[in-house]
C-alpha cells in the first residue's frame, strides 16, 4: 500500500481548494475523507451530507478511484443570510496501491457518508512457500 508521493501534491490540493475550483476562501470545496486498513480490507469514507445518492458517480480506472458528487444550487431567489455549505460538483481521486483488488470494490451511501470497501488482492496476502533441501527435507518460509 506504500506508494511514491509527490511532496507538493498536498500543497497543490490545498491551494486549489482555497483559491480555485468550486469554492472560495470562505467556502473551500472539500470532500473530507478517512481511510484505514483493517486486516485484509481497506476502507475509505467520504463526507457528502445533503448529496442525492443518484448524483454520486464512482469510477475506477486501473488503480485510480474517482468520486464525483453534486449538491445542487438553491432554486430560490431568497436573500441568503449564510452560505457555508459548498454547492456544485465535487470530485476527488485516490491512487490505490497495486495490492488492492479494484475489481471487487463495494460502495454504500448512508447518512451522508459514502463508504468504499476494497479488499486486499489475493496476490498481496502473505503466504508460505515450501523449500526443499538437497537432503529431501522441507521447510516452510513465510513470504
Amino acid at each position: 500500500m506504500l506508494m511514491r508521493t509527490d511532496p507538493f501534491r498536498e500543497l497543490d490540493r490545498f491551494t486549489q481548494q482555497m483559491f480555485g475550483g468550486n469554492g472560495t476562501l470562505a467556502r473551500p470545496s472539500a470532500m473530507p475523507m478517512d481511510a484505514w486498513r483493517d486486516g485484509d480490507n481497506f476502507f475509505v469514507e467520504f463526507d457528502l451530507p445533503g448529496v442525492d445518492p443518484a448524483s454520486i458517480d464512482l469510477d475506477v480506472e486501473r488503480n485510480v478511484v474517482t468520486v464525483k458528487a453534486e449538491r445542487p444550487t438553491r432554486a430560490s431567489d431568497a436573500d441568503l443570510i449564510a452560505a457555508e455549505r459548498p454547492r456544485g460538483i465535487f470530485s476527488r481521486q485516490l491512487v490505490l496501491g497495486e495490492n488492492l483488488d479494484t475489481e471487487h470494490i463495494d460502495a454504500a451511501y448512508d447518512n451522508g457518508v459514502l463508504t468504499l470497501h476494497i479488499p486486499v488482492a489475493e496476490k498481496a496476502k502473505p503466504r508460505k512457500i515450501s523449500v526443499t533441501s538437497k537432503g529431501g527435507t522441507k521447510q516452510a518460509i513465510d513470504v
